[in-house]
């Protein structure tokens, strides 16, 4: 027994169970499972991802401390690498995994006590205190050893001296004085250092990215095969091969390691590959990639002539997809804040996080490699695209992520979303479009692969982005087949009706999730509400009770709205029909659910046998809807003649959305009419 060095009470170990937290220790450890959780450890910073802090507590034993628990934003955390932090072990993984909590006290002497952890000799003691291995290499101050063990000391060190030579055998040698045969390194691939733990290797690709921490140089190695993360050691701080660096063609040897769960290479030797084999090296991996990533030809989900006369669009989309996750280059989902946009969206994330699993060991990789990104509107303006640019160069800098890829989904169809693909163009970002909506020439020329029809109104872009998942991952195919029936608000295909039934949904159940999904589209649009959307389209069949739920509020705020609007609806008869117009700023609520755009569909969808178009006026905007052959675009057009000084703008008249000047209200509403043909008095 000994004695709590805070309070002296009796207990097994040097600190008591009530006293434990106020001791701060020092692990003297190299595995995560040599850790004690609920102790507070003395950690070293070693570096920033978008989730957390990575926390050096021992030799090779790294923790994470996630950004959920910090006492502040991580951006507005003023620390670097090499910074001592107090650290909590909140638990240790089976993979070694190390989850960390934020100790409010980041000062040592706000700690009451502090212990030396370590698990090697099977004990904790004092600072001061010695132990007697002489090989201390923990850096605490030693004490002079007791006279008995001194002398025991002496009298064997004096007796080893008198001992005559000849004692010896000639040909005996100590362990450490015997000479080892040097290892050759075995030629391998990133995919075999699984089997290869402790094995000296040789790995020949390209660098992506070299970040340097408090401690080695880490590169980020690609070959054909996969990546990893090589660990080079100069000394504390100091860049390990300076002249060599991101997107070199390099040869280098190691020792495969595990850290933090991943897999690394303790790298020995690191060189640039000479012209000939830097490019034997790059064809190599370049075809191997191609091959990797180019999916096998893959059946349509159901049979559909839209999307049989789109197979090579839709297959070069899913290789450009399968070829990021095999990069380990993030990918960004640009879609639009509707339920078309969400049900798309989702369907190529529910394909691609299994692959983001399988290529990287990090348990937060999914959320690391994949983001989705709602986009208000149908255009992918500067806006957008700022923020998007800002965000990757972030990341490239702080984190030395590789540039995203883009995949834009129900948005960025028209000729206003050029000068935002430009932009990301200017840093090497690779953009896929896929959008159910025929697509300007100019867009088709500023991405790298679009998956558009020739005619609107013949599919959704559900369709299309369910079939692209198919061809990424065929595996998740049976868990999308309901999916294009979300897409549909009215006319469900009979074959995606039959898909969604046989798969569990009957129309009852398709309809509360597509209700669910808009709903919930509309509420904070700007964020991705993963797990939700999650939840709702990919819940058991039998379980669809969060949808219905949500359901209920749709159809409740929707008739509210709905019945609100066709009390002020204002009937204009023309040649070709009526034209109904809804004073959308007096008679609606324009913050509230439903938005303008999902109230003047309900409107259209419950009067389409009798009018043409619906037109809804607010104070700087209108929306037009109608069937596929109105062209809002040629409408405002045609409007700009009657209202020059509206300042009429047909940017998102692919959502048929149309912009003026709020002082210019009247006359751009009688403008926008009369080119639908509607003749007003006065």
């Amino acid at each position: 027994m000994s004695t709590c060095i805070i309070c002296g009470a009796s207990t097994d170990g040097r600190v008591c169970d009530l006293h434990e937290e106020d001791v701060v220790f020092e692990f003297e450890g190299t595995k995560p499972d040599q850790l004690t959780p609920n102790r507070y450890y003395r950690g070293t910073v070693d570096g920033f991802a978008e989730f957390g802090i990575f926390v050096d507590i021992g030799d090779h034993v790294t923790g994470l401390l996630h950004k959920s628990e910090l006492d502040k934003r991580l951006e507005s955390v003023d620390l670097d690498s090499g910074d001592t932090v107090y650290v909590k072990v909140k638990s240790v993984r089976d993979n070694g995994n190390i989850d960390l909590g934020w100790s409010i006290r980041q000062e040592k002497s706000r700690f009451r006590g502090a212990l030396i952890d370590d698990p090697s000799a099977d004990e904790e003691r004092l600072p001061e205190e010695v132990t007697n291995d002489d090989d201390d290499s923990s850096g605490a101050v030693r004490q002079s050893a007791s006279p008995s063990d001194s002398q025991s000391d002496t009298a064997e060190s004096e007796t080893a001296e008198a001992a005559p030579e000849s004692h010896s055998e000639p040909d005996q040698t100590t362990e450490s004085e015997t000479e080892t045969e040097p290892r050759e390194p075995l030629s391998t691939t990133v995919s075999e250092l699984a089997d290869q733990v402790g094995e000296l290797v040789r790995l020949e690709g390209e660098l992506t990215s070299a970040r340097q921490t408090s401690g080695p140089t880490v590169f980020k190695l690609r070959d054909e095969t996969g990546t990893v993360e090589c660990a080079a050691f100069e000394e504390a701080g100091v860049r390990a091969y300076p002249e060599i660096g991101e997107g070199d063609v390099v040869r280098l040897e190691g020792e495969v390691e595990r850290r933090r769960g991943d897999l690394q290479v303790e790298t020995e030797a690191l060189v640039v590959l000479e012209e000939d084999q830097a490019e034997a090296v790059t064809e190599r991996m370049a075809t191997a990639l191609r091959n990797r990533a180019r999916p096998d030809e893959v059946e349509p989900i159901a049979a559909d002539d839209v999307v049989e006369g789109l197979s090579a669009e839709l297959r070069d989309a899913a290789t450009a997809i399968r070829r990021a996750v095999i990069e380990g280059r993030p990918i960004v989902v640009r879609h639009g804040a509707t339920a078309d946009g969400y049900v798309s969206s989702a369907a190529l994330e529910r394909a691609t996080l299994p692959l983001i699993r399988d290529q990287h060991q990090d348990p937060d990789a999914e959320y690391h490699y994949f983001e989705r990104r709602p986009v208000e509107g149908s255009v992918y303006d500067m806006n957008d695209a700022t923020r998007d640019v800002t965000m990757m160069l972030s990341a490239k800098d702080r984190h030395d992520e590789q540039v995203p890829l883009f995949v834009f989904v129900s948005v960025g169809g028209s000729a206003e979303s050029v000068d935002g693909y430009d932009l990301l163009n200017v840093y090497g970002a690779r953009r896929v479009l896929v959008d159910d909506q025929p697509v300007a020439p100019e867009v088709t020329e500023a991405v790298d692969v679009a998956v558009a029809p020739e005619k609107a109104g013949v599919t959704t872009t559900t369709v299309l982005a369910t079939t692209v998942a198919a061809h990424v991952n065929e595996d998740v195919r049976d868990e999308l087949l309901h999916l294009p029936a979300v897409s549909f608000w009215d006319n469900v295909p009979e074959t995606y009706d039959e898909l969604a039934t046989d798969a569990g949904y009957d129309q009852s159940a398709v309809r509360a999730l597509r209700e669910a999904v808009a709903l919930e589209a509309h509420y904070q649009s700007y964020q991705d509400k993963r797990e939700l959307i999650i939840d709702l389209l990919f819940a058991d069949e039998s379980d669809v009770g969060l949808a219905e739920h949500i359901s209920e509020q749709f159809q409740k705020r929707m008739n509210t709205a709905t019945e609100t609007a066709e009390a002020h609806l204002e009937e204009h008869e023309t040649d070709a029909g009526t034209v109904l117009v809804l004073d959308t700023a007096s008679y609606t609520h324009r913050f509230e659910f439903p938005p303008t755009e999902l109230l003047l569909d309900e409107l259209y969808r419950r009067n389409s046998q009798n009018v043409v178009a619906i037109v809804g006026i607010d104070e700087d905007e209108a929306y037009i809807r109608g069937d596929v052959s109105i062209d809002v675009a040629a409408i405002v057009d045609k409007a700009r003649n009657s209202a020059p000084k509206a300042a009429l703008d047909s940017r998102g008249a692919r959502s048929g959305r149309v912009e003026f000047l709020a002082g210019e209200r009247i006359q751009a509403q009688s403008a926008l009419l009369s080119a639908l043909g509607v003749e007003l008095s006065g």
